[in-house]
């Protein structure tokens, strides 16, 4: 008897999506084109080079408090004052609309040269430098605060005028005769240091500007037709002389004007890799002048070793990678000059200081942003980087992104507060 079989069977394929595992560098690219990178770059890089230049303070300043009959936490809580004065206009800094920016700019360099005016009469000198202004017991640098109002400016007239700078006369007025009286009111004061920072900040912000390399080339033989004739070859600059001599000749003094540089290389090459310790540093007792200001790093360099040295140079690396982002991100002009400004005097004059304490620049007087010690510059730089915070909060999407991360703050925390009260 024959058997009908019915139909097979046979098993149907199940249609299960198949979602491809997300490579590693693929987050990691998602996270660096996140609308936010800037941002938090910049309020990392810059919180955490606060922190360790009061830490660094505390340790390289307390045996010669000591030794001055003063408290070993004198300079520490006098660096301390200054960061909580710098923290609230950091933050109003970065809130600020952008607009105010843009009114600000004149009245801001009004200010300054009338600053820098006043310097010149009634200014205190201190190290052969006629740089400070004193209204009873405030006592602060007006030239710090006219690399501010610099940039600012700059942004505001190179940004408005950016499509027509391929003309020289564009160029040249106003923004070339502003610079000028800048730098020539702080030369004034024998400050060359900032003099050469400002230098920086203006040739970047011409450069990004679109200003003919022509215009460039020969404001820089000028300036260092200046620099060179009347501060260094001079009657009054054989100091200079001296200093250049020190770093680049092959005969120097080891008691004089090579006392400073040796020292600094003394206390980098004894830290070695991993540093003798946190407040263990040799230089700093008294050997070594100026260790908790300009010569900070090589305190660093010796008390938490080349790791320390590396960390300090990563984040003002940082640092310029997040203000270039957010010159490429950001659509004004003016954002973009202002920035590239703060950009090449913040990391500019870092990586000059640092290039002194090494050997490869001569002495010149210039702190560290942020680490060294004194209270115009670093409530000044903390404003000038609240300012670009303010800026990368303005790049495309980074406000919708910022307030969709704080709404989920908030849910999280209604969650977890509602969790609580049910216990």
């Amino acid at each position: 008897m024959a058997t009908t079989q019915g139909p097979s069977r046979t098993a149907r394929p199940t249609l299960t999506a198949r979602v491809p595992a997300r490579r590693p560098e693929r987050v990691w690219l998602g996270q660096w084109n996140s609308a936010v990178t800037s941002f938090y770059l910049l309020v990392g890089a810059t919180g955490l080079l606060t922190v360790i230049g009061l830490v660094m303070v505390l340790s390289s300043s307390a045996v010669t408090s000591i030794a001055d009959g003063d408290s070993p936490y004198a300079a520490f809580l006098v660096q301390a004052q200054y960061a909580l004065m710098g923290l609230p206009m950091l933050i109003v800094a970065a809130r600020l609309p952008l607009r105010w920016y843009k009114r600000l700019a004149w009245p801001a360099l009004l200010v300054a040269c009338v600053l820098l005016v006043a310097v010149i009469f009634m200014g205190e000198d201190a190290n052969g430098q006629q740089n400070w202004l004193a209204f009873g017991p405030v006592r602060f640098q007006p030239s710090e605060l006219a690399k501010l109002a610099l940039a600012v400016w700059l942004g505001a007239v190179l940004g408005r005028k950016q499509h027509l700078l391929g003309s020289w006369g564009q160029v040249m007025v106003p923004a070339v005769p502003g610079a000028v009286l800048v730098m020539g009111l702080v030369l004034a004061g024998r400050d060359l240091g900032t003099a050469l920072v400002l230098g920086l900040l203006v040739g970047g912000a011409f450069f990004v500007a679109g200003a003919p390399l022509g215009l460039l080339a020969g404001g820089s033989a000028v300036a260092s037709f200046v620099v060179v004739y009347f501060f260094i070859l001079n009657q009054d600059g054989q100091d200079r002389i001296d200093r250049i001599a020190a770093t680049y000749g092959s005969d120097c003094d080891k008691a004089s004007e090579c006392y400073q540089s040796i020292h600094g290389l003394y206390g980098l090459g004894t830290g070695g890799v991993w540093g003798v310790g946190l407040g263990a540093s040799r230089e700093k007792w008294s050997y070594l002048p100026e260790a908790h200001n300009d010569f900070i790093f090589a305190v660093i360099g010796e008390e938490l070793g080349l790791f320390g040295t590396l960390l300090v140079l990563a984040l003002f690396a940082l640092l310029g990678l997040a203000m270039s982002r957010t010159v490429r991100r950001h659509p004004d002009p003016f954002v973009k000059v202002a920035t590239t400004a703060v950009a090449c005097w913040v990391v500019g004059q870092g990586f000059i200081n640092i290039g002194v304490v090494i050997g490869v620049l001569p002495v010149i007087g210039v702190p560290l942003p942020l680490v060294s010690a004194g209270g115009s510059a670093l409530i000044t730089t903390m404003a000038a980087l609240g300012m670009v915070i303010s800026f990368a909060r303005t790049e495309p999407g980074a406000a919708e992104a910022l307030a969709a991360r704080g709404s989920v703050v908030a849910r999280s925390l209604a969650v977890l507060g509602g969790a609580v009260r049910r216990r």
